[in-house]
Protein backbone atom coordinates (compact mmCIF):
# COMPACT_ATOMS: atom_id res chain seq x y z
CA UNK A 1 0.00 0.00 0.00
CA UNK A 2 1.22 3.34 -0.95
CA UNK A 3 1.83 5.70 2.06
CA UNK A 4 3.72 9.07 1.57
CA UNK A 5 3.69 12.07 3.98
CA UNK A 6 3.39 15.06 1.58
CA UNK A 7 2.34 16.11 -1.39
CA UNK A 8 6.07 16.57 -2.47
CA UNK A 9 6.69 12.72 -1.88
CA UNK A 10 4.36 12.68 -4.73
CA UNK A 11 5.76 14.75 -7.11
CA UNK A 12 9.32 13.81 -6.44
CA UNK A 13 8.85 10.25 -6.73
CA UNK A 14 5.71 9.89 -8.41
CA UNK A 15 2.77 7.12 -7.21
CA UNK A 16 3.42 3.62 -6.74
CA UNK A 17 -0.07 2.50 -7.09
CA UNK A 18 0.40 1.34 -10.50
CA UNK A 19 2.17 1.16 -13.93
CA UNK A 20 1.40 4.14 -16.30
CA UNK A 21 1.56 2.67 -19.21
CA UNK A 22 -1.27 0.10 -18.56
CA UNK A 23 -4.29 1.76 -20.15
CA UNK A 24 -8.00 0.27 -20.27
CA UNK A 25 -7.24 -0.56 -24.09
CA UNK A 26 -4.70 -2.84 -22.99
CA UNK A 27 -6.91 -4.70 -21.27
CA UNK A 28 -9.85 -4.61 -23.29
CA UNK A 29 -12.55 -7.41 -22.64
CA UNK A 30 -12.45 -10.05 -25.00
CA UNK A 31 -14.39 -9.76 -28.28
CA UNK A 32 -17.56 -12.32 -28.22
CA UNK A 33 -18.78 -14.51 -30.65
CA UNK A 34 -21.37 -14.35 -32.64
CA UNK A 35 -24.20 -17.28 -32.58
CA UNK A 36 -25.12 -16.72 -36.59
CA UNK A 37 -21.25 -16.47 -37.20
CA UNK A 38 -21.29 -18.25 -40.55
CA UNK A 39 -24.13 -15.82 -42.05
CA UNK A 40 -22.50 -11.98 -43.45
CA UNK A 41 -23.76 -9.09 -41.61
CA UNK A 42 -24.71 -5.54 -43.37
CA UNK A 43 -22.33 -3.82 -41.19
CA UNK A 44 -23.77 0.43 -40.70
CA UNK A 45 -24.21 1.98 -37.70
CA UNK A 46 -26.94 2.75 -34.83
CA UNK A 47 -27.98 5.62 -32.56
CA UNK A 48 -26.28 8.25 -34.99
CA UNK A 49 -29.16 10.22 -33.79
CA UNK A 50 -31.07 10.01 -30.94
CA UNK A 51 -34.73 9.19 -32.84
CA UNK A 52 -32.61 6.01 -34.43
CA UNK A 53 -33.09 3.89 -31.10
CA UNK A 54 -36.51 3.48 -29.73
CA UNK A 55 -37.24 1.89 -26.44
CA UNK A 56 -40.54 1.56 -24.86
CA UNK A 57 -41.20 -0.24 -21.53
CA UNK A 58 -44.02 -3.37 -21.73
CA UNK A 59 -45.38 -2.62 -18.00
CA UNK A 60 -45.82 -5.44 -16.00
CA UNK A 61 -49.14 -4.18 -14.85
CA UNK A 62 -51.29 -1.23 -15.29
CA UNK A 63 -52.02 1.24 -12.84
CA UNK A 64 -55.06 0.76 -11.25
CA UNK A 65 -56.69 4.70 -11.57
CA UNK A 66 -56.75 4.65 -7.68
CA UNK A 67 -54.61 5.25 -4.55
CA UNK A 68 -52.23 7.85 -3.37
CA UNK A 69 -49.41 7.27 -5.99
CA UNK A 70 -48.88 8.42 -9.55
CA UNK A 71 -47.98 6.66 -12.41
CA UNK A 72 -46.53 8.52 -14.99
CA UNK A 73 -45.14 8.09 -18.61
CA UNK A 74 -42.04 10.11 -19.80
CA UNK A 75 -40.57 9.88 -23.29
CA UNK A 76 -36.83 11.32 -22.57
CA UNK A 77 -34.39 11.68 -25.11
CA UNK A 78 -30.24 11.68 -24.57
CA UNK A 79 -30.71 11.18 -21.32
CA UNK A 80 -30.39 8.26 -18.76
CA UNK A 81 -32.64 7.21 -16.17
CA UNK A 82 -31.12 8.62 -13.17
CA UNK A 83 -30.67 12.02 -14.72
CA UNK A 84 -34.39 12.15 -15.58
CA UNK A 85 -35.67 11.01 -11.95
CA UNK A 86 -33.02 14.05 -10.39
CA UNK A 87 -34.66 16.24 -12.64
CA UNK A 88 -38.17 15.65 -12.12
CA UNK A 89 -37.47 15.39 -8.26
CA UNK A 90 -35.58 18.55 -7.71
CA UNK A 91 -38.67 20.30 -10.03
CA UNK A 92 -41.18 18.48 -7.52
CA UNK A 93 -39.25 19.21 -4.51
CA UNK A 94 -38.67 15.43 -4.08
CA UNK A 95 -36.02 13.26 -3.37
CA UNK A 96 -34.71 11.15 -6.21
CA UNK A 97 -35.25 7.80 -3.66
CA UNK A 98 -39.17 8.97 -3.78
CA UNK A 99 -39.59 8.46 -7.92
CA UNK A 100 -39.93 5.12 -8.55
CA UNK A 101 -39.37 3.33 -11.70
CA UNK A 102 -38.82 -0.45 -13.33
CA UNK A 103 -36.13 -0.19 -15.50
CA UNK A 104 -32.34 1.86 -16.00
CA UNK A 105 -32.17 3.35 -19.05
CA UNK A 106 -29.28 4.78 -20.97
CA UNK A 107 -28.70 8.28 -22.42
CA UNK A 108 -28.48 7.62 -26.20
CA UNK A 109 -31.90 7.14 -27.83
CA UNK A 110 -35.35 7.99 -27.06
CA UNK A 111 -37.15 6.29 -24.31
CA UNK A 112 -40.73 5.92 -22.45
CA UNK A 113 -41.15 4.57 -19.52
CA UNK A 114 -43.23 5.07 -16.64
CA UNK A 115 -42.28 6.63 -13.07
CA UNK A 116 -44.31 6.74 -9.91
CA UNK A 117 -44.49 9.36 -6.82
CA UNK A 118 -47.20 9.74 -4.13
CA UNK A 119 -48.95 12.38 -2.28
CA UNK A 120 -48.73 14.37 -5.78
CA UNK A 121 -51.79 15.90 -7.43
CA UNK A 122 -51.90 15.21 -11.43
CA UNK A 123 -51.71 18.77 -12.28
CA UNK A 124 -48.13 19.29 -10.58
CA UNK A 125 -46.99 16.62 -13.31
CA UNK A 126 -49.07 18.21 -16.35
CA UNK A 127 -46.98 21.31 -15.46
CA UNK A 128 -43.65 20.01 -15.75
CA UNK A 129 -41.88 21.35 -18.52
CA UNK A 130 -38.51 20.16 -19.52
CA UNK A 131 -35.66 20.36 -22.63
CA UNK A 132 -35.02 16.63 -22.43
CA UNK A 133 -38.25 14.92 -20.70
CA UNK A 134 -42.62 15.30 -22.15
CA UNK A 135 -45.18 13.78 -19.46
CA UNK A 136 -47.07 11.67 -22.02
CA UNK A 137 -50.01 9.97 -19.45
CA UNK A 138 -50.83 10.17 -15.54
CA UNK A 139 -52.62 7.48 -13.85
CA UNK A 140 -53.34 6.75 -10.05
CA UNK A 141 -52.30 3.50 -8.65
CA UNK A 142 -51.84 1.94 -4.95
CA UNK A 143 -47.89 0.75 -4.62
CA UNK A 144 -44.83 2.38 -5.66
CA UNK A 145 -43.03 1.65 -9.11
CA UNK A 146 -39.91 -0.40 -8.04
CA UNK A 147 -37.02 -2.29 -10.03
CA UNK A 148 -38.37 -4.99 -11.83
CA UNK A 149 -41.98 -4.35 -12.06
CA UNK A 150 -41.60 -4.98 -16.01
CA UNK A 151 -42.18 -7.41 -18.46
CA UNK A 152 -40.09 -6.96 -20.78
CA UNK A 153 -38.89 -3.82 -24.00
CA UNK A 154 -39.83 -2.85 -27.22
CA UNK A 155 -36.98 -1.27 -29.52
CA UNK A 156 -37.59 0.09 -32.78
CA UNK A 157 -33.83 0.48 -33.94
CA UNK A 158 -32.28 2.24 -37.28
CA UNK A 159 -29.36 0.97 -39.03
CA UNK A 160 -27.66 3.37 -40.93
CA UNK A 161 -25.35 3.01 -43.70
CA UNK A 162 -25.69 -0.51 -44.42
CA UNK A 163 -24.30 -2.77 -46.95
CA UNK A 164 -26.48 -2.87 -50.29
CA UNK A 165 -29.23 -4.98 -49.70
CA UNK A 166 -29.41 -5.78 -46.72
CA UNK A 167 -32.78 -7.02 -46.11
CA UNK A 168 -32.45 -10.18 -47.26
CA UNK A 169 -29.26 -11.05 -44.56
CA UNK A 170 -30.48 -9.37 -41.80
CA UNK A 171 -34.06 -11.68 -42.72
CA UNK A 172 -31.71 -14.95 -42.74
CA UNK A 173 -30.05 -13.99 -39.32
CA UNK A 174 -33.76 -12.90 -37.51
CA UNK A 175 -35.04 -16.56 -38.16
CA UNK A 176 -32.16 -18.03 -36.56
CA UNK A 177 -32.37 -15.91 -33.81
CA UNK A 178 -35.51 -16.16 -33.48
CA UNK A 179 -35.40 -20.40 -33.39
CA UNK A 180 -32.48 -20.43 -31.09
CA UNK A 181 -32.98 -17.42 -28.94
CA UNK A 182 -30.65 -14.27 -28.65
CA UNK A 183 -27.10 -14.69 -26.95
CA UNK A 184 -27.82 -13.28 -23.23
CA UNK A 185 -24.55 -11.22 -23.16
CA UNK A 186 -24.53 -8.09 -20.70
CA UNK A 187 -24.00 -5.62 -23.54
CA UNK A 188 -20.99 -3.12 -23.89
CA UNK A 189 -22.88 -0.52 -21.01
CA UNK A 190 -21.85 -2.94 -17.77
CA UNK A 191 -18.31 -2.27 -18.09
CA UNK A 192 -18.41 1.31 -18.53
CA UNK A 193 -17.13 4.04 -21.49
CA UNK A 194 -13.63 2.98 -20.52
CA UNK A 195 -14.29 -0.55 -20.37
CA UNK A 196 -12.49 -1.34 -17.47
CA UNK A 197 -16.01 -1.53 -14.60
CA UNK A 198 -14.99 -4.82 -14.23
CA UNK A 199 -11.79 -4.68 -13.79
CA UNK A 200 -11.58 -2.51 -11.08
CA UNK A 201 -13.82 -5.07 -9.69
CA UNK A 202 -12.02 -7.67 -9.94
CA UNK A 203 -9.57 -5.45 -8.10
CA UNK A 204 -11.54 -5.28 -5.02
CA UNK A 205 -12.19 -8.72 -5.22
CA UNK A 206 -8.74 -9.78 -4.73
CA UNK A 207 -8.10 -6.70 -2.14
CA UNK A 208 -5.80 -5.10 -4.77
CA UNK A 209 -6.69 -1.54 -3.50
CA UNK A 210 -4.40 -0.02 -4.87
CA UNK A 211 -5.07 -1.25 -8.39
CA UNK A 212 -8.64 -0.25 -8.44
CA UNK A 213 -7.77 3.53 -7.67
CA UNK A 214 -5.27 2.99 -10.58
CA UNK A 215 -8.15 2.13 -12.72
CA UNK A 216 -10.49 4.82 -11.73
CA UNK A 217 -8.23 7.62 -11.04
CA UNK A 218 -5.29 7.42 -13.69
CA UNK A 219 -4.04 5.25 -17.14
CA UNK A 220 -6.06 8.20 -19.69
CA UNK A 221 -7.05 5.36 -22.88
CA UNK A 222 -8.27 6.91 -26.24
CA UNK A 223 -11.73 7.57 -24.93
CA UNK A 224 -10.66 10.57 -22.35
CA UNK A 225 -10.42 13.61 -23.53
CA UNK A 226 -10.11 17.71 -21.94
CA UNK A 227 -10.49 17.98 -18.31
CA UNK A 228 -10.95 14.18 -17.51
CA UNK A 229 -7.85 13.14 -19.81
CA UNK A 230 -5.83 15.67 -17.50
CA UNK A 231 -6.98 14.96 -14.41
CA UNK A 232 -5.82 11.07 -15.21
CA UNK A 233 -2.23 12.24 -16.40
CA UNK A 234 -1.71 14.28 -12.79
CA UNK A 235 -2.67 11.02 -11.10
CA UNK A 236 -0.35 8.86 -12.92
CA UNK A 237 2.34 11.84 -12.84
CA UNK A 238 1.56 11.84 -8.87
CA UNK A 239 -0.10 15.13 -8.44
CA UNK A 240 -3.10 13.80 -6.17
CA UNK A 241 -4.65 17.26 -5.02
CA UNK A 242 -3.96 19.18 -8.46
CA UNK A 243 -5.84 15.81 -9.86
CA UNK A 244 -8.76 16.23 -7.90
CA UNK A 245 -9.22 19.96 -8.66
CA UNK A 246 -9.01 18.97 -12.16
CA UNK A 247 -11.68 16.90 -12.39
CA UNK A 248 -15.04 18.38 -13.41
CA UNK A 249 -17.80 18.60 -11.20
CA UNK A 250 -21.11 17.21 -11.65
CA UNK A 251 -20.52 14.10 -13.81
CA UNK A 252 -17.06 13.29 -12.16
CA UNK A 253 -17.76 14.20 -8.65
CA UNK A 254 -16.89 10.92 -7.86
CA UNK A 255 -13.69 10.64 -9.16
CA UNK A 256 -12.71 13.83 -7.69
CA UNK A 257 -13.90 12.87 -4.05
CA UNK A 258 -12.08 9.75 -4.19
CA UNK A 259 -9.22 11.40 -5.56
CA UNK A 260 -9.34 13.95 -2.87
CA UNK A 261 -9.86 11.08 0.14
CA UNK A 262 -6.39 9.27 -1.49
CA UNK A 263 -4.07 12.45 -0.90
CA UNK A 264 -6.12 13.30 2.55
CA UNK A 265 -5.02 9.46 3.29
CA UNK A 266 -1.74 10.23 2.09
CA UNK A 267 -2.06 7.58 -0.33
CA UNK A 268 -4.32 4.96 1.67
CA UNK A 269 -5.54 3.29 -1.06
CA UNK A 270 -8.06 1.30 1.04
CA UNK A 271 -9.53 4.45 2.86
CA UNK A 272 -10.09 5.95 -0.65
CA UNK A 273 -12.30 3.08 -1.80
CA UNK A 274 -14.49 3.68 1.02
CA UNK A 275 -15.42 7.19 -0.64
CA UNK A 276 -16.90 5.56 -3.60
CA UNK A 277 -20.58 5.73 -3.02
CA UNK A 278 -22.40 2.18 -2.60
CA UNK A 279 -24.08 2.21 -5.66
CA UNK A 280 -20.95 2.56 -7.66
CA UNK A 281 -19.39 -0.16 -5.46
CA UNK A 282 -21.88 -2.38 -6.31
CA UNK A 283 -21.93 -1.39 -10.29
CA UNK A 284 -18.46 -2.18 -10.13
CA UNK A 285 -18.32 -5.78 -8.49
CA UNK A 286 -21.66 -6.44 -10.50
CA UNK A 287 -19.62 -5.46 -14.01
CA UNK A 288 -16.68 -8.60 -12.87
CA UNK A 289 -20.11 -10.78 -12.06
CA UNK A 290 -21.39 -10.11 -15.43
CA UNK A 291 -17.72 -10.60 -17.23
CA UNK A 292 -17.59 -13.91 -15.70
CA UNK A 293 -21.09 -14.64 -17.02
CA UNK A 294 -20.34 -13.87 -20.95
CA UNK A 295 -17.34 -15.37 -20.34
CA UNK A 296 -19.32 -18.26 -19.70
CA UNK A 297 -21.57 -17.73 -22.25
CA UNK A 298 -19.08 -17.05 -24.96
CA UNK A 299 -18.17 -21.17 -24.37
CA UNK A 300 -21.24 -22.42 -24.27
CA UNK A 301 -22.71 -20.55 -27.16
CA UNK A 302 -22.41 -22.81 -30.17
CA UNK A 303 -25.00 -25.24 -27.73
CA UNK A 304 -26.89 -22.50 -26.16
CA UNK A 305 -30.02 -24.37 -26.87
CA UNK A 306 -29.13 -27.46 -25.67
CA UNK A 307 -29.29 -28.73 -21.91
CA UNK A 308 -26.64 -30.54 -20.11
CA UNK A 309 -27.55 -33.23 -16.79
CA UNK A 310 -26.52 -30.91 -14.35
CA UNK A 311 -27.79 -27.99 -16.05
CA UNK A 312 -29.72 -25.37 -13.66
CA UNK A 313 -32.37 -24.11 -16.32
CA UNK A 314 -34.47 -21.41 -16.19
CA UNK A 315 -38.22 -21.22 -16.80
CA UNK A 316 -39.29 -17.91 -19.50
CA UNK A 317 -42.55 -18.32 -17.87
CA UNK A 318 -41.85 -16.83 -14.78
CA UNK A 319 -37.82 -17.24 -13.78
CA UNK A 320 -38.01 -19.70 -11.98
CA UNK A 321 -34.93 -22.19 -11.62
CA UNK A 322 -34.53 -25.80 -11.42
CA UNK A 323 -31.84 -29.00 -11.56
CA UNK A 324 -31.76 -30.80 -14.78
CA UNK A 325 -31.56 -34.39 -13.62
CA UNK A 326 -32.01 -36.06 -17.57
CA UNK A 327 -31.11 -33.57 -20.02
CA UNK A 328 -32.59 -36.23 -22.66
CA UNK A 329 -35.92 -35.49 -20.65
CA UNK A 330 -36.21 -31.89 -20.81
CA UNK A 331 -35.06 -31.14 -24.16
CA UNK A 332 -37.94 -31.03 -25.87
CA UNK A 333 -39.08 -28.26 -23.80
CA UNK A 334 -35.77 -26.13 -24.18
CA UNK A 335 -36.37 -26.51 -28.13
CA UNK A 336 -39.79 -25.00 -27.46
CA UNK A 337 -38.00 -22.39 -25.89
CA UNK A 338 -39.94 -22.55 -22.46
CA UNK A 339 -36.78 -23.51 -20.64
CA UNK A 340 -33.28 -22.48 -21.16
CA UNK A 341 -29.61 -23.73 -19.71
CA UNK A 342 -28.18 -20.54 -17.27
CA UNK A 343 -25.37 -19.15 -16.29
CA UNK A 344 -23.63 -17.83 -13.30
CA UNK A 345 -23.67 -15.09 -11.45
CA UNK A 346 -21.04 -15.84 -9.26
CA UNK A 347 -21.86 -14.69 -5.01
CA UNK A 348 -22.24 -16.72 -2.07
CA UNK A 349 -26.27 -17.67 -2.94
CA UNK A 350 -25.74 -18.84 -6.16
CA UNK A 351 -27.01 -21.94 -7.07
CA UNK A 352 -24.21 -24.12 -8.27
CA UNK A 353 -24.61 -26.54 -11.80
CA UNK A 354 -22.94 -30.05 -11.76
CA UNK A 355 -21.57 -32.71 -13.90
CA UNK A 356 -20.11 -30.64 -17.33
CA UNK A 357 -21.60 -27.31 -17.08
CA UNK A 358 -20.63 -26.97 -13.32
CA UNK A 359 -17.22 -27.61 -13.90
CA UNK A 360 -17.00 -25.16 -17.05
CA UNK A 361 -18.41 -22.83 -14.47
CA UNK A 362 -15.37 -23.94 -11.72
CA UNK A 363 -13.10 -23.18 -14.69
CA UNK A 364 -13.94 -19.65 -15.74
CA UNK A 365 -14.01 -18.63 -12.32
CA UNK A 366 -10.32 -20.24 -11.77
CA UNK A 367 -9.20 -18.44 -13.86
CA UNK A 368 -10.22 -15.19 -13.30
CA UNK A 369 -8.03 -15.70 -9.91
CA UNK A 370 -10.96 -15.30 -7.72
CA UNK A 371 -12.60 -18.10 -5.68
CA UNK A 372 -16.24 -18.18 -4.82
CA UNK A 373 -15.58 -17.26 -0.55
CA UNK A 374 -14.31 -13.69 -2.35
CA UNK A 375 -17.73 -12.84 -3.07
CA UNK A 376 -18.79 -12.70 0.77
CA UNK A 377 -16.16 -9.81 1.69
CA UNK A 378 -17.10 -7.00 3.87
CA UNK A 379 -16.07 -4.56 0.95
CA UNK A 380 -17.83 -6.50 -1.79
CA UNK A 381 -21.34 -6.04 -0.18
CA UNK A 382 -21.55 -10.14 0.16
CA UNK A 383 -22.59 -10.45 -3.08
CA UNK A 384 -25.57 -13.11 -3.43
CA UNK A 385 -25.06 -13.77 -7.28
CA UNK A 386 -27.86 -15.90 -8.95
CA UNK A 387 -28.10 -17.73 -12.22
CA UNK A 388 -29.28 -15.63 -15.84
CA UNK A 389 -30.46 -17.07 -19.08
CA UNK A 390 -28.14 -18.13 -21.66
CA UNK A 391 -30.09 -16.87 -24.31
CA UNK A 392 -33.62 -15.01 -24.20
CA UNK A 393 -36.44 -15.28 -26.88
CA UNK A 394 -36.66 -12.83 -29.86
CA UNK A 395 -40.30 -12.01 -29.96
CA UNK A 396 -42.67 -9.09 -32.27
CA UNK A 397 -39.53 -9.28 -35.11
CA UNK A 398 -40.00 -7.66 -38.31
CA UNK A 399 -37.80 -5.79 -40.70
CA UNK A 400 -38.24 -3.07 -43.73
CA UNK A 401 -35.70 -0.53 -45.65
CA UNK A 402 -36.68 3.37 -45.30
CA UNK A 403 -34.78 6.26 -46.87
CA UNK A 404 -35.05 9.74 -44.78
CA UNK A 405 -33.26 13.15 -44.73
CA UNK A 406 -29.93 11.23 -43.27
CA UNK A 407 -30.03 8.57 -45.52
CA UNK A 408 -30.65 5.05 -46.00
CA UNK A 409 -31.43 2.46 -42.97
CA UNK A 410 -32.64 -1.01 -41.71
CA UNK A 411 -35.70 -0.52 -39.22
CA UNK A 412 -35.60 -3.53 -36.61
CA UNK A 413 -38.62 -3.95 -34.72
CA UNK A 414 -38.12 -6.45 -31.51
CA UNK A 415 -39.15 -6.97 -28.47
CA UNK A 416 -37.08 -8.68 -25.30
CA UNK A 417 -37.68 -9.72 -21.55
CA UNK A 418 -36.44 -7.61 -19.14
CA UNK A 419 -32.81 -7.10 -18.39
CA UNK A 420 -32.26 -7.96 -22.18
CA UNK A 421 -29.85 -5.98 -24.18
CA UNK A 422 -30.92 -5.11 -27.83
CA UNK A 423 -26.93 -4.95 -28.68
CA UNK A 424 -27.08 -8.60 -28.71
CA UNK A 425 -29.59 -8.31 -31.57
CA UNK A 426 -28.20 -5.58 -33.32
CA UNK A 427 -24.39 -6.94 -33.41
CA UNK A 428 -25.47 -10.38 -34.62
CA UNK A 429 -27.09 -8.80 -37.73
CA UNK A 430 -24.14 -6.21 -38.45
CA UNK A 431 -21.41 -8.32 -37.52
CA UNK A 432 -20.02 -5.38 -35.20
CA UNK A 433 -18.51 -5.87 -31.37
CA UNK A 434 -21.46 -3.86 -30.20
CA UNK A 435 -24.12 -2.99 -32.61
CA UNK A 436 -22.83 0.22 -32.03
Amino acid sequence: MLRVATAIRFLVDGPRLHSPTMSPSSQALAPLPWLTVDLPGIGGVIKRFDEDFLVEELPLYHPCGEGTHLFFTIEKRGLPTLAAVGHIARALGKQPRDIGYAGMKDAHGVTRQMLSVEHIEPARIESLTFTRIKILTISRHTNKLKLGHLAGNRFVIKIRHPIDNPLERARAIVEILSARGVPNYFGPQRFGSRGDNAQIGRAVLSDDYDEAIALMLGRPGPVDRGPPKRARELFDAGDLEAAARAWPRGTFSQQMRVCRALFKSGGDAKVAWRAVDHTMRKLYLSAFQSKLFNDVMARRLATLDRLETGDIAWKHRNGACFLVEDAGVEQSRCDALEISPTGPIFGRRMTEATGTSGALERAVLAESGISSREFSGKDCGRLDGGRRPLRVPLAEASLDEGDDDHGAFLRVRFSLPPGAYATNVIREITKGSDGL
